[in-house]
This record gives structure tokens, sequence and C-alpha cells, in this order.
């Protein structure tokens, strides 16, 4: 039963709005002239039940919007919030919009303004390179993670490159890897990862400091690079495994990973590791990104395997039969992952593994 509003009278009177009432077999309605409000609610209350009609509209005081309740969810309809760039998906994550920066380009806001998430990782470090003993490996690029509020604009992305391996050295030479280069966007920056150090006995051989800091190769006795360089708050990564510090047959350390810092270099077993990196759900499945690259080895101490990167995209580190140059493994692309320090025996050469490219991410709900 539908029903029914009489109205017997309208009168005109000067600073009133006007309201107008029409039958019409296409176009009934009501057309108001001036002002007309709406209930006003915070989310709070609005989700302990009021109006779930589908079609009730309301102001959401807590969020500033218009909002309509389409008979599952609210959906805003002032200050709407639509961005372009990058790889634009809106099927991985239920009642989101994401957008995937694996290289540089541009996130443009076109409409509305609110808060977005983003997940900024750098480029991971590179292995350290020496003539006959073990480096270490690439720390990870920073990771950083959290919410932003943003307004209309563009906003250019900068993905971070991975670092590069120290190269197959001449004897007597080593040589760090080189430092990744740093992921942006807008005011957040992460710093690239430290290039892992080489196995000379000097200072020089010390893992480079970094987002995470690469590890020290196996002859120096040194602490490995600093992570969280420049520091930020949450750290951006951690700390590179220290060296050996016994002479060149010990293995270099691993570099930092964004969850742990890198394992300490020596002949033992289990040392060396490259640090483990974090998981983000940012995409709507979780991905861990950010391990540390793992410390190269004089192959004759057991394990005659490679040393482990950290979970997270870090590249083993290298190993070699006697006499045998070789380069280590590198990192995966786009999880900012350190690259493998060198590892050699003898008379030969042990280069290092390139670090992997970083990622920007940046999510919405829509």
């Amino acid at each position: 039963m539908a029903s029914e509003v009489r109205v017997n009278q309208i009168q005109n009177r000067s600073g009133l709005g006007t309201v107008t009432f029409n039958e019409n077999a296409s176009h009934d309605g009501i057309k108001v002239q001036g002002a007309i409000g709406i209930g006003s609610f915070t989310t709070a209350v609005r989700n302990a039940g009021i109006g779930t009609d589908v079609g009730t509209v309301i102001y959401n005081s807590t969020d500033g919007v218009v909002q309509v309740y389409n008979g599952n969810a609210w959906d805003q309809l002032s200050n709407v919030f639509s961005a372009t760039g990058g790889t634009e998906d809106t099927t991985s994550r239920s009642g989101y919009k994401v957008h995937i920066f694996t290289s540089p380009g541009t996130f443009t806001v076109s409409g509305g303004s609110g808060d977005v998430e983003y997940l900024v990782l750098a480029g991971g470090g590179g292995g350290g390179a020496s003539y006959n003993g073990g480096c270490g490996g690439g720390g990870a690029g920073g990771y950083r993670t959290g919410t932003l509020s943003i307004s209309q604009g563009s906003y250019p992305i900068t993905v971070g490159g991975g670092g590069a391996g120290g190269p197959l050295p001449d004897a007597p030479s080593h040589v760090n890897g080189s430092n990744g280069s740093d992921s942006v966007f807008s005011t957040i920056t992460s710093a690239g990862g430290g290039g892992g150090g080489n196995r000379g006995t000097t200072g020089s051989g010390t893992g480079n400091n970094g987002g995470s800091g690469g590890g020290t190769g196996g002859e120096p006795s040194g602490a490995g690079g600093t992570g969280n360089t420049p520091p930020t708050s949450p750290p951006q990564g951690n700390n590179g495994g220290s060296g050996g510090g016994n002479g060149p047959n010990n293995a270099g350390g691993g570099g930092g990973g964004a969850s742990q810092s890198g394992s300490p270099g020596g002949p033992g077993p289990n040392q060396g590791k490259g640090g483990d990196g974090s998981a983000s759900s940012i995409t709507g499945t979780s991905v861990t990104r950010g391990g540390g690259g793992g410390g190269g080895k004089y192959t004759p101490y057991a394990p005659t395997t490679p040393l482990p990167g950290g979970s997270g995209g870090g590249a083993p580190g290298g190993i070699a039969p006697q006499n045998t140059p070789n380069t280590a493994p590198s990192a995966t692309a786009n999880t900012g992952g350190g690259g493998g320090g060198g590892g050699a025996r003898e008379v030969a050469q042990g280069g290092g593994g390139a670090g992997g490219s970083g990622i920007v991410i940046i999510a919405y709900q829509v």
C-alpha cells in the first residue's frame, strides 16, 4: 500500500525555500529549492543499527562524508576518493583498490582526499666480492609501511633498483657490494640496502650502512653495517651480521633483513644467514619481502651448500670448488632482497650477487 502526502496550501514567503510536488507519468517526485538536512551520526552509532533499510542516507560525522546503505554496506556519496597509477587491482583485496608500482611512475589523485595504506620498499644491497675468501651478504632495502593522508594532486613514485654485486676481482683485490637505491612515495622515503663487505682484513671489509646493513666479510672482526640508516620510526631495517675475524677461511656475515639482523660469519654450519624479511597483506595476500643476502663461504668448511638468504627474496651466499671463479646468486626482483656474498677457495675470485629491486604499493577503501 502506497503512502500519500497531501498539501492543502503552500504559501510563498520571502526568505523561505520552495517545495514542488510533481505528478507526472514519468517524473513523479519532490523538488526542493533550498537547504535540506539529513541525520548526522558517528560511525559507532551508525553501526549500532540506525537506518538499515536500503537507500537510507546519513551524514557520517566521524568520516565527514555522506553515505547511503546499499543493503550490504555503506557507500560513500561525497568526497569520493579516486586515483590512477601503476598496475591497478580491485579484485585481489575485497573492498579495496590496490596500486602496484614495480618501476617509476605517478600516483594521481583526481577526486577526494583521505587516508591510504602504503608499502615502500627500497632496492637491496649487492653482495661483497673477494679474491680467495667469504664475503658479506647485501642488506635488504628499507621497508616502510603505514597510513598516509593525501589530497588531490600528482605524486611521483620512485622504485629503487638493487645494488650491483662486487665484480670478480683481480688478485689480491677485495670489493664491497654497492648499496641499493631509495624508493619514494610522497613524504615516505625508504633507504637502499647496504652493500655486503669483502674479506679484506681492513675496515674496508665492513658491510655498508643502509635501510638494512650489509654483512661484514669473513676476515674482518668488525660488526656488520648499521641498518635503519637514516633512522626512521618504526625502524626500516636491521643490522648486518659481523665477520668471523679469524682468517680468510671464515664465512661472511649475512645481510640484515626487514624483520631480523643478519647472522654473524664464521666456519660454523649455521652462520652467515641473511636476516628474514617482513610479511604484508596490503594486496590481500600475505607476501614476505625484504630478506637479507647470505654470506659467502670458503668451500672446505661444512656445510658445502650455500648459506641461505633471508626469507623474502634474499639470495644465498656464494660457494665454489678450489680454483673456480664464480658469482653468487642475485636477489629476487621487486622484493628488496640483498644479494649473496661472494665465496671462493684458494686462488679464485668470488663475485657478489646483485640486490633485488624494490616496490611501492598503495591501497585504499572503495
